[in-house]
């Protein structure tokens, strides 16, 4: 009759031998547990197991740990990433830096992509080889649990076989305890005792090679057990050392890359603000030159309803700017004679003034007459714009008048109050006129801010008038 075949190799005889080893398993941990049987202890072996135990749970803690930090780093790069892009969407192309933030949120994806990508090779997947190891040693740990019952069991069973023996090594003959035994015969009682001393041999020998058996297979893992679990223990420094300062290093690097390029944003930031402030600075300073230009009256300042125009930012507070050259520009009320003057025999144009060869008539005597005073006008205004060069050297390189201070340039009017905010300013009253100065260091000067002298206090005091610096939109030239 063929054996019943249960699957996966699996039969009946392979089922009823588990059967019968959990069986007599059980019943040897009762007996000892009773305390009549003999228990093999391992003091050594059950202090490496606990750390066993201790140094898988803190493993798998740091494993869940580590894993949930991966993901508040994904969870992080998707936030961040979000934030550069709106940062990208509203950054407009004609704005400062444009090309340099798009490199910087490209750069800073990329950092956090790389960021969490070393994070998990270097860390989550070495925790997960050394994590990987404990469950075989695991198994290996409960065999060998299994193993020394089944060897204490063989232990106890060979000891009780073996005191069937006689101690002077003869045969015992027992008395017949069963019928059949009774019914035999009396010279046939001897032959059935005999069998059973000879069973009782046989149950010896197998008991004793029962016992070799499980003793072999016992101390095969018992012994791989007791060199794995001590350098499996001490291999945990190694680990974590290792672990912890690639996560260290890692994050130190990330954050420092991450830094710069956010000081990188943050200066094309500010330079965009600086950028915006000083193209409004010149679109009003256009406005004003513009005006000049056109003949309408110069004006230094913005009349707002309500109040004076804002401060300019403090000089302290901003950083030095050259300013621009002085500029002349010649007065149309001086009279077109006064301007040929100021050039010598060489650069004044020669004016022809003879007749006309035809006979004059009468109905246009006028406007022959007009024609060359038109002329002459226009040829002196002609030379006066094609050499301002010539008449601002000039105008410059002239003496200063006795009354002005040095480096005089023109004159402004005070429009509103201003009150100076440091011992370098000057304190100013609406009507008052300021004599216009040029700044003893260039460099000094800011946008916005000229240096000069109330005109009464230097017609009073002269040399030792107070000079300042006070905000231009507070003015108007002269």
């Amino acid at each position: 009759m063929a054996e019943l075949n249960l699957g996966k190799g699996l039969t009946a005889g392979k089922v009823a031998s588990n059967v019968q080893k959990k069986l007599t398993r059980a019943q040897e941990k009762v007996l000892q547990k009773l305390g009549k049987a003999d228990e093999t202890k391992d003091v050594a072996f059950e202090e490496g197991v606990i750390n066993f135990n201790k140094q898988y749970t803190e493993g798998s803690k740091l494993q869940r740990d580590l894993r949930a930090y991966l993901e508040a780093v994904k969870a992080m790069h998707e936030s961040s990433k979000n934030v550069q892009a709106c940062l990208a969407d509203m950054y407009e192309p004609e704005w400062y830096g444009k090309n340099e933030v798009d490199s910087i949120v490209e750069d800073c994806d990329v950092l956090w992509t790389d960021y969490h990508q070393k994070l998990v090779d270097h860390a989550l997947i070495s925790m997960d080889t050394y994590l990987g190891q404990f469950p075989d040693i695991k198994a290996r740990i409960a065999k060998r649990d299994r193993k020394l019952v089944d060897y204490d069991s063989a232990r106890h069973n060979y000891a009780t076989t073996h005191k069937t023996k006689k101690k002077d090594g003869g045969i015992k003959i027992t008395k017949p305890s069963s019928l059949l035994e009774r019914a035999t015969p009396g010279w046939a009682q001897g032959i059935l005792s005999a069998h059973n001393v000879a069973q009782s041999s046989l149950s010896r020998s197998q008991a004793e090679e029962e016992l070799e058996r499980a003793q072999k297979v016992f101390e095969e893992i018992n012994i791989d057990l007791q060199e794995e679990l001590p350098s499996l223990w001490n291999s945990r420094v190694g680990f974590y050392v290792s672990t912890f300062q690639s996560l260290a290093g890692f994050e130190e690097k990330f954050h420092k890359e991450m830094g710069r390029l956010d000081q990188d944003l943050y200066d094309v930031l500010v330079t965009l603000e600086r950028t915006e402030t000083s193209r409004k600075t010149g679109n009003s300073g256009a406005s004003a030159s513009g005006a000049n230009r056109s003949g309408k009256e110069a004006s230094n300042h913005t009349l707002r309803p309500g109040g004076p125009p804002p401060i300019p930012k403090s000089p302290s507070k901003l950083k030095p700017a050259v300013p621009p050259p002085p500029k002349v520009t010649p007065s149309k009320d001086l009279k077109t004679e006064n301007i040929i003057n100021l050039f010598d025999a060489a650069a004044t144009p020669d004016i022809s003034v003879t007749s006309p060869t035809e006979p004059a008539n009468w109905d246009s005597w006028g406007e022959s007459a007009a024609a060359p005073a038109e002329t002459e006008e226009v040829e002196a205004v002609t030379v006066s714009e094609e050499t301002p060069a010539v008449v601002a050297e000039s105008t410059e390189v002239a003496p200063e008048p006795a009354e002005m201070p040095p480096g005089f340039l023109f004159k402004v009017q005070v429009m509103h109050d201003y009150a100076a905010n440091d011992t370098d300013e000057l304190d100013m009253k609406a009507s008052d006129v300021v004599l216009v100065i040029t700044f003893d260091n260039p460099d000094e000067q800011d946008e916005g801010w000229l240096m000069g002298i109330k005109q009464d206090d230097w017609l009073q005091n002269k040399e030792n008038a107070t000079k300042g610096v006070f905000p231009e939109n507070f003015t108007q030239r002269l």
